[in-house]
């Protein structure tokens, strides 16, 4: 499952810049995500959803102490 969620986010993250550069007119695209700042604030938003999900997929929990 790790690995399946690191996948994702980096698709996502991937999805994201893709969004940002037709967003922001950056990329050379023709059609309704070109130029249209709104498909840009929705890549960043991609990216750090994507973020949280690698951080918390890579994360490293505290083992609790054994009792004797």
């Amino acid at each position: 499952m790790k690995w399946f969620l690191n996948i994702l986010g980096a698709l996502m993250i991937l999805a994201g810049i893709v969004w940002i550069l037709q967003g922001t007119g950056m990329a050379f695209t023709v059609g309704m995500m070109a130029y249209d700042i709104r498909w840009a604030f929705a890549g960043v938003a991609l990216i750090l959803i994507a973020l949280v999900i690698i951080l918390f997929t890579n994360r490293q929990r505290k083992k609790s102490p054994r009792s004797p």
